[in-house]
C-alpha cells in the first residue's frame, strides 16, 4: 500500500513539473520582447521614484532650547572688553575669518588683528578656539 502511494505521488509530481515546464515555454514564446522590456522599465521607474523620495525628503531636526542667554555684564567690565572687541568675539564664535569680520564691521584687517590680539590678552588665551571657549564659559557669548 505504501509503495502504491509513493508511486502515485511521484507520478503526480512528474506530471505537474511537466505541465509547469510546458506553461513556461508557452509564456516565453507567446509574450513579446516589448512586454519584458516594459516590466523591466516599470521596475526601474519604481526604483527611481523610491530613490528620489529617499534623497529629497527633508529631515526634521529638533533643537532643544536651553535657558535664555544672559550676557554677564560684570565679567565684561571686569575684563575691560570694549564693545568692538565683544563684537569681534561674537563674530569669531560664528566662524568668520578675520577678513570677513573686517568686511562686516567696515574696518581694516589690521584693526581686526589688533582687536583679536587685545582680546586674547584680556581672556588670557592664545588661539581663537580658546577665546571662543573662554567667552562661553564666562557667558560673554551664547
Amino acid at each position: 500500500m505504501t509503495r502504491t502511494i509513493i508511486l502515485y505521488g511521484l507520478a503526480l509530481a512528474v506530471l505537474v513539473s511537466l505541465m509547469k515546464y510546458l506553461e513556461y515555454q508557452f509564456l516565453v514564446r507567446a509574450l513579446s520582447t516589448e512586454f519584458y522590456m516594459g516590466i523591466i522599465a516599470l521596475g526601474f521607474t519604481a526604483l527611481g521614484i523610491w530613490a528620489g523620495l529617499k534623497l529629497t525628503t527633508k529631515k526634521i531636526v529638533t533643537v532643544q532650547v536651553g535657558p535664555e542667554f544672559v550676557l554677564n555684564e560684570a565679567e565684561l567690565q571686569r575684563l575691560g572688553l570694549s564693545k568692538r572687541e565683544h563684537e569681534v568675539l561674537e563674530l569669531m564664535a560664528q566662524g568668520l575669518t578675520n577678513q570677513q569680520i573686517a568686511d562686516k564691521l567696515f574696518v581694516s584687517l589690521n584693526t581686526i588683528k589688533t582687536h583679536s590680539s587685545n582680546l586674547f590678552l584680556k581672556l588670557e588665551v592664545s588661539r581663537r578656539t580658546q577665546a571662543i571657549q573662554r567667552g562661553k564659559e564666562l557667558r560673554l557669548i551664547p
